[in-house]
């Protein structure tokens, strides 16, 4: 156990610090085993990094209407390598099994040392009485099959306490409408830009989804996130309201996020993102690519999400939900899919009591002349890929495939 640490659990911390403790905890939190894979397989699969947290850009509002203004406000996950190191593909998994193992059983002792936190441990009940429409039925079965798939997998598979401190980091990525007590976890690529719509909506910020620019859904900070609330009202919220989480498979997920952020002009992904890639994953690049940062491959990019010394941190629109929402700590009262999103997301506004005439939009957010990214798309953008290569993406994303019962991809 490092001084750091030993000083964060004998202290009063401030919550600064406390937010930067707990990242380091949470990162290396949920164990998951795929029914008959051995214990050391799972452990492969338990992210080993450095300290990692979440730094929000310098970038000054744009001044405008509340449809119509904002600009955005980036977040990368700090990593910790050394500069210039390269690795080979088949190096890129990470740490040696025995090192994982070390590190999770550090991590597990510092985490109880939390106690544990007050909350429910059973599924809670959804309020259906709202529902009028029998048409309704087959969604309700199949949402009551998933919530049951995804508590029953948790409580098989994780065995770490669940904390009792600031659990800042862990709600982060959880927007609040308060008027409807609603708690929905945003999940970049999964119709995030839409449920972000229908809360502004719900909580009174517009009249209609349509008129809602994706800058102001996006930049606008309208929306207030769980993580702004102090630890009252984080667990109060967390307890009362009902928390949704939409996913989405992660082979599509990962290939919709590669076409928006790199073949579209893009003036943060571009320059960020996609001059350390070229840079580092092309062997001859000439000076324009290195410049701009554009034209980046798939299978470039590829490496760089595999890469455990990637020269950019992480993103978000890529980033694995078991990192982005923590559905093994949160008991999400509601699974949605993109798969069925709209009648999913059509019967959770039943649920929550929302005026009749709102409607999820079907609308595509951005490039909406592109064809949307399904399986047909993801089958061509795989086929410049080995099957190593896949089945590194697959074992990157092993716990969302398990966790939301997703089968296995392409390999």
């Amino acid at each position: 156990m490092t001084m750091e640490m030993e000083f964060f659990l004998k202290s009063n911390c401030s919550p600064c610090w406390c937010k930067v403790a707990m990242t380091f905890i949470f990162g290396n939190l949920i164990l998951i085993q795929e029914r008959g894979v051995t214990t050391e397989k799972i452990q492969e699969h338990i992210t080993n990094q450095n300290s990692m947290f979440h730094m929000p850009g310098d970038l000054k509002k744009k001044k405008g209407n509340l449809l119509n203004s904002g600009r955005p406000t980036r977040v990368l996950a700090k990593t910790s390598h050394p500069q210039g190191e390269n690795q080979a593909l088949g190096k890129i998994t990470g740490s040696s099994t025995n090192n994982l193992i070390e590190n999770h059983q550090e991590t597990k002792t510092l985490f109880k040392k939390f106690g544990e936190m007050n909350w429910s441990s059973d599924i809670r009940h959804l309020n259906k009485s709202l529902v009028k429409d029998n048409k309704w039925k087959k969604t309700d079965v199949t949402q009551e099959k998933r919530r049951s798939f995804l508590q029953e997998f948790c409580k098989k598979y994780t065995g770490v306490s669940r904390p009792q401190s600031h659990l800042f980091h862990v709600v982060s990525r959880i927007y609040v409408e308060d008027k409807h007590k609603i708690l929905y976890c945003e999940v970049p690529k999964a119709g995030c830009s839409n449920w972000k719509r229908i809360l502004m909506v719900l909580s009174g910020l517009a009249s209609s989804t349509y008129n809602i620019s994706h800058d102001a859904v996006h930049y606008g900070k309208y929306l207030k996130k769980l993580d702004s609330f102090d630890l009252k009202g984080i667990y109060t919220r967390l307890n009362t309201y009902t928390k949704a989480v939409f996913v989405r498979d992660p082979m599509e997920r990962l290939v919709s996020a590669f076409r928006d952020k790199f073949e579209h002009p893009n003036s943060y992904y571009h320059p960020v993102f996609g001059r350390a890639i070229i840079k580092k994953y092309r062997s001859n690049a000439c000076e324009e690519a290195l410049n701009d940062g554009s034209g980046v491959k798939f299978r470039e990019f590829v490496h760089y999400l595999l890469d455990s010394h990637r020269p950019v941190g992480m993103d978000i629109h890529w980033e694995k939900v078991s990192k982005l929402c923590y559905p093994c700590l949160i008991n999400y009262d509601f699974v949605g899919k993109f798969e069925t999103l709209e009648e999913d997301a059509n019967y959770f506004l039943q649920l929550i009591g929302a005026p009749k005439e709102l409607r999820f939009p079907n609308f595509k957010d951005r490039h909406s002349s592109d064809e949307r990214t399904n399986t047909q798309v993801v089958r061509q953008y795989l086929k410049d890929l080995t099957r190593t290569e896949r089945q590194l993406i697959y074992d990157f994303y092993y716990l969302d495939y398990l966790m939301f019962n997703y089968t296995t991809p392409f390999l």
